[in-house]
């Protein structure tokens, strides 16, 4: 596939995601769904723009339309759940500026999965459109997907202390919600880039540890018990504790898992190969199990669809609360990260030392035969855990080697109980592409 990638179409506004894709992306939605398809953006400055094109290919070919205006990702997929209508999102999520990214939404609230992108991407090449008769286009209409999100979050956690957070939402669209989310939980917010800004002045949309400083530092400075921070759609989130440090993904992710597992007497955790395995030791200790993915989180929430599980996510903010929705939902996490702390009377930075460290490295190497490397991988470690690339397992560590699948590398992910020994396997799987590439 070249247009779909793991989590929809995404490049560079108005040069590789032009207006007249939007449009044939809105055409495509319309033929492989009927009814209504309700369709909302990020801040990014081409939002508008591309989702205005998607609306018009939505009614051109013979659909009605839902315009819910600015909302994170997990709102409009919550609004799809609630009103069983397909969807499609108009966001790059954690992408740079300059980037723009189409996503479409089943009626269950999930992401398309990955046959289903294939078919979509079938009728956008072979444009082999639905085309409406003049009579019979569609109509539109505007709705709002903010607030029945808000109140559904804010409603399922009952707190019984008065928390004091500090929310970064980068000029993102969890502007308009996590606030208020906040709010409604009686917590004392500051906020911080709450602003919405499609330019993104503040930081970029990704919330690595080095874009959140300014988090940190006021964190402390008032005191807070919790800092929170969103990626531009907020379908993620981050966190850092009451001591102003970031808290590692992975080991929000395993804390999380722990809790749910805990909470249902046992059960399943989905995530991807690329997840620590301080997740698996948690979620173990637990007395549940892991099953590991290939990367993406439409992955993720399709296999925890059939498992059942209880719990699923990424290490990169991504946590998927399947009662609620099959979908990563950044806004949700903070409520729940709250509630847990709530429900312990434990600080963030308590809770998080219990969770077993590990040391990770990774990289990415040239890597232009990609299929000669999976048929390597798969002879010379037969073993391994083969969902995406190879996931090789040590007693001491891990390593995985991924080809990619949207750009000419290899990536590859080391981790060990010690620095030293994440750096030895990280050496290693450089040592095995060399070796099957020669």
């Amino acid at each position: 596939m070249s247009l779909f990638g793991t989590n929809g179409v995404r490049g560079i506004a108005n040069e590789e995601l032009t207006a007249e894709m939007a449009l044939d992306l809105g055409r495509v939605i319309a033929t492989l769904k009927s009814g209504r398809i309700a369709v909302a953006c990020d801040t990014r400055i081409s939002s508008f723009m591309l989702k205005s094109a998607v609306l018009a290919g939505i009614m051109s070919a013979g659909c009605d339309a839902i315009d819910l205006g600015i909302a994170p990702t997990p709102a409009l997929q919550f609004y799809a759940k609630n009103k069983r209508v397909a969807g499609v999102v108009v966001t790059a999520s954690h992408n740079p500026r300059e980037y723009n990214g189409i996503k479409f939404v089943q009626e269950n609230g999930a992401e398309f999965f990955r046959e289903m992108d294939m078919e979509s991407e079938r009728i956008y090449n072979s444009k082999t459109f639905r085309v409406a008769k003049w009579n019979e286009v569609g109509s539109m209409v505007r709705d709002d997907c903010i607030e029945p999100y808000v109140s559904a979050i804010a409603e399922s956690v009952s707190l019984e202390r008065k928390f004091r957070v500090v929310v970064d939402c980068g000029n993102g669209a969890g502007s308009f919600t996590t606030p208020e989310i906040l709010k409604r939980l009686d917590c004392e917010v500051y906020g911080i880039n709450c602003n919405p800004d499609g330019r993104f002045p503040a930081r970029n949309p990704e919330p690595v540890e080095s874009e959140l400083e300014l988090l940190k530092k006021a964190v402390v400075d008032f005191r807070a018990d919790l800092g929170v921070a969103h990626d531009g759609d907020a379908d993620r989130a981050v966190f850092v504790n009451e001591k102003g440090e970031f808290i590692s993904e992975d080991a929000m992710l395993a804390l999380m898992a722990k809790h749910y597992v805990e909470k249902n007497g046992g059960g399943i955790v989905v995530t991807p190969v690329s997840s620590s395995r301080c997740v698996e030791d948690a979620v173990r200790e637990a007395g549940g199990e892991v099953v590991y993915t290939a990367v993406g989180s439409p992955v993720v929430a399709k296999v925890m669809l059939e498992k059942k599980a209880v719990f699923g996510g990424e290490g990169n903010g991504g946590l998927i609360f399947p009662e609620h929705l099959l979908a990563r939902d950044g806004g949700m996490s903070v409520a729940k990260v709250l509630g847990l702390m709530d429900e312990s009377g434990k600080r963030i930075s308590e809770l998080i030392s219990e969770i077993p460290r590990y040391y990770m490295l990774k990289g990415k190497v040239a890597c232009r035969d990609k299929e000669k490397v999976i048929k390597g991988l798969r002879e010379l470690f037969p073993e391994a855990n083969h969902a995406d690339g190879a996931r090789i397992e040590f007693e001491d560590g891990w390593l995985l080697i991924r080809p990619s699948g949207t750009e000419p590398i290899a990536r590859i992910y080391a981790e060990g109980k010690t620095k030293k020994r994440a750096e030895e396997l990280y050496k290693e799987g450089l040592s095995i592409i060399k070796k099957l590439l020669d």
